[in-house]
């Protein structure tokens, strides 16, 4: 008895290899293959949407940083949101080869355990304000092991389907998986909020409708003497923060009194001005100024870590028990032979079009609400709009998974180019990333979030068309899958950085997105020319 339940764990739980796999055949299917594919299917979608939702966590989390008492600049926390699209990318290039040599079972098995670092990590730091900056860009940089992921994962489930169906369950895969950004954004709100492990911390907001309240209320003169009384430093800072025009018609008789010139200028200004300072340095200076605006309250920011924890340790477990591997394989050597057809790199451009505005997109969205209109009276909280967009993206996924199927994905992958190139141009035309006023944030978050719906489209229809472009060789399509997902995890990093470069230096995002346009343009013309076009070259 005791042999036959070793044998029999033995083939249930440890033997690794799947000895025969042949989904083409109907019989084997029907008998034995569909049960395995979507149970592996299943597990290995719920394991990629955590893996996405830990790969973008800390796009979620800088924005309440300085809040927490960190200093550090909106520069600095693009570059944190940027971070793991950087090591995203660059593992995904690892990830592509890995599910030939190791198989499925292994591959991520490991994945998911790895996984624990930046979780742990990230939770630890936020705990404490005098974590330095390159700690962050470290831990930042290991939150990038969830966007590795997809460039095995994909390979693997183009494995275990039949090529009819492989549209349908890649669309079903990468479109639930996608969710994991949406999770990451609104269960950080959620999350802070709840006890886990360690002391909460006091998060610091600044009031502009307040604060504007409160100047109207102030006596001018004594308004002039307490802001004389602050740091040199600090009243730098605060005429550094000062537009122009907002000086027009003042007495510059006065010039040598910074506190008479700021007391005359409009309430408006002032709070503008206070507002770009660091949150508890503005409190601080409202206070020394009589004034009221600042509100605290504490949260667990590392809680927004700490929670997925658990239920990582979960699916490691899972994955090891239940996950089989395909026996194909091949060497890395032999993996290279992709970048010799031009469709490698053409399939490259069309993703980069589609998950790569979604992942930058994604990643840069609640860092742009908050630098583009987070110092307007009634600015939004990034995090209750920025999940919208991710989860509008992924729900698209899903849906045209199943459309393109039955379209085809070329002519949708058109429809998206020809999408997100409208959205550029009315953001550019209306100045709804040069923003002069709150009124302008409904339509640019309209624009925003329909180009996430176009992103969806797209990437769903780019991962039923490589498998048909590649359809003479079944381990070339999934080692494109896996390479074109690789080059748009850079998206993160490249949206966020630019972004935050342009930002940084104009105070509007028009320079990164007449790029954005320009390339959008490139990828669609690309797309229809080689796969949608009549006579085209490989109609997918």
């Amino acid at each position: 008895m005791l042999a036959i339940l070793t044998e029999n764990l033995k083939m249930n739980y440890m033997t690794t290899w799947l000895k025969n796999w042949t989904p083409e055949d109907p019989s084997f299917w029907e008998s034995t293959g569909k049960k395995i594919a979507w149970r592996t299917l299943t597990i290995t979608t719920i394991t990629l949407l955590f893996s996405f939702a830990t790969w973008f966590m800390m796009s979620a989390i800088v924005t309440k940083l300085p809040g927490i008492g960190f200093n550090f600049t909106t520069k600095q926390l693009f570059w944190l949101a940027a971070m793991p699209g950087l090591a995203g990318g660059t593992l995904r290039l690892v990830h592509m080869f890995l599910i030939p040599i190791f198989g499925t079972r292994h591959t991520i098995t490991i994945a998911t355990l790895i996984k624990l670092i930046p979780v742990i990590g990230i939770g630890l730091a936020v705990m404490n304000p005098g974590t330095p900056f390159w700690v962050f860009i470290v831990l930042a940089l290991t939150a990038g092991f969830g966007g590795g992921d997809f460039s095995s994962y994909m390979p693997s489930t183009s494995l275990f389907f039949p090529k009819k169906m492989i549209g349908t369950a890649l669309g079903i895969q990468a479109g639930i998986g996608n969710f994991g950004v949406s999770v990451a954004q609104f269960m950080t709100p959620v999350m802070i909020g709840i006890a886990t492990l360690g002391a909460s911390q006091v998060f610091t907001k600044i009031d502009k409708k307040e604060v504007i309240a409160s100047f109207t209320e102030v006596n001018h003169d004594q308004l002039a003497a307490d802001f004389n009384k602050l740091n040199a430093d600090i009243q730098e800072k605060i005429f550094a923060g000062i537009e122009k025009k907002a000086m027009e018609g003042i007495d510059i008789k006065n010039a040598d009194n910074k506190g008479f010139i700021f007391a005359s200028l409009p309430e408006k200004a002032k709070a503008g001005a206070i507002l770009k300072l660091h949150p508890k340095v503005a409190k601080n200076v409202l206070e020394q100024l009589s004034c009221k605006g600042a509100k605290d309250k504490e949260i667990y920011l590392q809680s927004a870590s700490f929670w997925y924890l658990p239920i990582l340790i979960i699916l490691v477990i899972l994955c090891w028990l239940m996950l089989r591997s395909v026996p194909v394989k091949a060497s890395f050597r032999e993996q290279f032979d992709i970048f010799r057809d031009k469709h490698t790199w053409f399939c490259t451009i069309t993703y980069m079009l589609t998950f790569g505005t979604f992942s930058g997109l994604s990643a840069a969205f609640p860092m742009m609400i908050k630098a583009l209109y987070g110092n307007f009276e009634g600015a939004p909280d990034p995090l209750t709009y920025a999940f919208y967009g991710p989860l509008i993206g992924s729900a698209s996924r899903v849906l045209f998974g199943f459309v393109a199927d039955k379209t085809g994905g070329a002519i949708l992958t058109t429809i998206t180019g020809l999408g997100l190139i409208t959205g550029i141009v009315i953001m550019l035309s209306m100045n709804l990333i040069a923003p002069e006023s709150m009124a302008q944030f409904p339509l640019f978050a309209g624009i925003m979030l329909a180009m996430f719906f176009f992103t969806g489209m797209g990437n769903a229809a780019t991962f039923r068309q490589y498998p048909i472009i590649f359809a003479h060789n079944q381990r070339q399509a999934a080692g494109v899958i896996g390479f074109t997902a690789a080059i748009a995890a850079y998206g993160p990093f490249i949206f966020s950085s630019i972004i935050g470069a342009v930002i940084a230096a104009t105070s509007k995002a028009n320079g990164f997105f007449y790029g954005l346009l320009v390339f959008c343009f490139i990828a669609t013309f690309v797309n229809w020319y080689f796969y949608n076009r009549k006579g085209c070259e490989r109609p997918s």
